[in-house]
């Protein structure tokens, strides 16, 4: 099973590569979203450095709401287009933020958080499953690497719940 000595990356994208290929085993003959979500926050939050939260808010038809995540306790409901989490699920795009103090709709769930990066999960049909949403008390922990490997693992996560 994983462990956080067995992720040996050199670079980045090497790392994400290597916790694409856990996520792929760790995920691999169980279709449940819950269990799934759950083992996949585990497996993100003690993989990666620098991350005071991390976890899923899952589209009810109205509204995002918390699921499955590792951190502190979270903001439980998120309306579509507002904040960070809100903003990726109704723009289906991911979001990388730099500095949350300086995104005007910041929703503050924990004072600690500096920077952000939330994929939306979008279905096959292009219906919205919710959004991943990686918090970090660290300013600019995020770039377009980062911006890659979540997007690569969020695809492995998808692949295994449709």
């Amino acid at each position: 099973m994983f462990t956080a000595a067995a992720i040996t990356a050199d670079s980045k994208s090497e790392l994400y590569t290597e916790l694409a290929q856990q996520a792929r085993g760790l995920l691999h003959g169980e279709t449940d979203l819950i269990a799934n979500a759950a083992n996949f926050a585990a497996l993100i939050w003690h993989a990666l450095p620098d991350l005071n939260w991390c976890g899923f808010y899952f589209y009810d038809g109205k509204e995002l709401v918390v699921g499955p995540f590792q951190g502190r306790p979270a903001c439980v409901r998120i309306a579509i287009g507002r904040g960070v989490c809100g903003l990726a699920a109704q723009s289906r795009q991911t979001q990388v933020v730099q500095d949350v103090n300086a995104f005007a709709d910041h929703i503050a769930c924990d004072a600690a958080s500096q920077s952000e990066i939330v994929v939306p999960l979008i279905r096959g049909d292009g219906t919205l499953l919710g959004v991943w949403d990686v918090d970090s008390p660290r300013l600019a922990r995020f770039d377009e690497e980062d911006r890659a490997g979540m997007e690569a693992l969020c695809e492995v996560f998808m692949e295994a719940v449709l």
